[in-house]
């Protein structure tokens, strides 16, 4: 036997050993106890013993030749045999698309690197679900849809080659970086912003008509504009069983992975990296997803790290499949828009969530929950506990259901606060609703601000529960249009300003707040819809 088929043999074995069918279950049984909710026992996926290597259906991984074939003739293999393991060893493994099948664990070994290609055209446009609604995207690097028993494992590397596609503003990165990339080619728009190829300027252009839809254009019309449909990395739709575990994904063109109508998903020990200047560049969004385990994995990303969302709108209210049955457990957040997020799209509704013993640090929000008029959709009953922030660049907390209507909404609060005549929407079915949140044990150090919570005047945020933490921050504690907020022992220790700010705020309740003695006004209350409002206890903190 030569020696390259021996090292073969060996990390067959190997493979082979990581799943035995005598002990296929994988569940994280202390993750289950004292849960606030109902939720099913997850098992990670059984393969059979099968492996194909993609070495030995003709790919080369150095890095230069095309594998997409190669791929697929491994993938094409192990489905005839009823699935197994698609071994990719060590090397640089460049290829096209990637489209998985049912009972198929992709399995990267130690430093193993599958790099996509460059070559645009090697991506063609398909229909897709891309931020909560129906559209075109180019294929994704690595996708299946209505498959069971699906696994992404190893100590491998995934990099999308996310810099060919994203555009670039010239405020996210140093001179000496920018001035590299606009030296490779592509289209500068006013001096300050780059776009990869012509097409997508082409399509940027196109959108500055409000009416402008690209449902109207002919299939060569899109194929014009074609490399502005960004693909997200990851894609696995309508799937059954996933479960990744190990591997490194970075450097994605769009969001980096993105399950859609997926049920019963582990994720466990993965590193997602993308750059803090990625344009879309999310960590892991669940989209209308249901039984979720995701932990001890690292996000470092160029938008939301770990987020929850499930359509967009009516298209998202009449999928009426909202996300749930989630726990994120021991997670990791350096650079993102926010650590744990939901919304904006978030139509279908999110619910039963729990998000336990994680760290965010330099993120720009801490908790982000966000959402607007037209949205509709309920999130509720999310749990919250021992989460450590620490240089948070906005809100340790915000809640806010004016995301991406700025001063809509605020024109419209400032108006009704000086009795001008203004007819505020009705509550409907497009109305979004935050409920039903309970936050415990949180330490937040260093943030711009300890908290905001932004309701609407038709709907309040309503019954958050603060309880046991700790917030330093330059600002405090800002609270607007909410009802049913109580605070049970929470620190707020701001450098200026008050350190509780309540705007039209109902049936608030504060026990055991503490605050340093160096603020003039530390609780301020306003707004003539402001009422039941009870504070005691408070305590001057000790700073020394």
């Amino acid at each position: 036997m030569s020696n390259s088929k021996s090292i073969l043999a060996i990390l067959i074995i190997t493979i082979v050993g990581t799943f035995p069918a005598q002990a296929n279950k994988y569940i994280y049984t202390d993750l289950y106890k004292n849960l606030p909710f109902p939720m099913q026992k997850l098992e990670k996926p059984n393969f059979p013993e099968n492996v194909v290597s993609v070495e030995e259906c003709g790919g080369i991984g150095n890095g230069m030749i095309l594998n997409t074939k190669a791929f697929e003739n491994a993938i094409n293999i192990l489905s005839e045999k009823g699935g197994g393991t698609l071994l990719v060893p060590f090397g640089v493994w460049l290829t096209g698309p990637i489209e998985l099948k049912s009972n198929i664990n992709l399995h990267l070994s130690k430093g193993a690197i599958i790099l996509f290609t460059s070559d645009l055209n090697a991506y063609p446009l398909v229909k897709a679900v891309f931020e909560g609604q129906n559209t075109y995207r180019c294929q994704s690097p690595i996708s299946g849809k209505d498959l069971t028993n699906i696994a992404i494992t190893g100590e491998g590397t995934i990099n999308g080659n996310g810099q060919i596609w994203r555009p670039l503003k010239k405020i996210k990165v140093t001179e000496e970086y920018w001035n590299s990339v606009i030296s490779t080619g592509g289209v500068l728009v006013n001096k300050d912003y780059w776009l990869p190829t012509s097409k997508i300027k082409k399509a940027e252009d196109l959108m500055k008509n409000k009416d402008f839809s690209f449902n109207s254009l002919s299939s060569s019309q899109l194929d014009s504009i074609k490399d502005y449909f960004r693909p997200v990395m990851i894609n696995f739709i309508s799937c059954k069983n996933v479960y990744l575990q190990g591997v490194l994904f970075e450097n994605s063109p769009n969001w980096n992975i993105h399950p859609l109508l997926c049920e019963n998903l582990l994720i466990d020990n993965i590193t997602i990296k993308n750059p803090s200047y990625a344009q879309n560049g999310d960590g892991i969004d669940f989209e209308s997803c249901k039984n979720v385990i995701m932990v001890n994995s690292t996000i470092d990303a160029g938008d939301d790290a770990i987020c929850l969302k499930s359509g967009k709108d009516e298209e998202g209210r009449l999928r009426a499949k909202p996300t749930e049955n989630v726990i994120v457990d021991n997670c990791k957040v350096f650079k993102g828009h926010g650590g744990f997020v939901v919304g904006s799209e978030m139509s279908g509704g999110v619910r039963n969530v729990l998000v336990s013993n994680c760290s965010f640090m330099g993120t720009n929000a801490g908790l982000r929950f966000k959402s607007g008029r037209g949205r509709g959709g309920i999130v509720e009953n999310i749990y919250v506990r021992n989460i450590s922030m620490f240089d948070i660049v906005f809100d340790s907390f915000v809640f806010d259901l004016y995301y991406g209507a700025k001063n809509e909404t605020e024109s419209a609060v400032d108006s009704t606060r000086q009795n001008l005549e203004l007819k505020l929407p009705q509550f409907s079915s497009s109305t979004p609703v935050f409920r039903n949140i309970f936050i415990e044990n949180v330490i937040s150090r260093n943030a711009n601000r300890a908290m905001y919570f932004n309701g609407l005047p038709e709907m309040n945020i309503m019954n958050v529960q603060i309880k046991n933490s700790k917030i330093s921050s330059r600002l405090g504690a800002e609270i607007v249009e909410s009802d049913g907020v109580i605070f049970d022992n929470v620190e707020i220790i701001p450098k200026e300003g008050a350190a509780l700010i309540l705007d039209d705020v109902k049936n608030f309740k504060m026990e055991g707040t503490i605050y340093p003695g160096y603020l003039k006004n530390p609780i301020e209350v306003k707004g003539k819809n402001s009422r039941n409002i009870k504070i005691s206890e408070n305590k001057i903190a000790n700073l020394n």
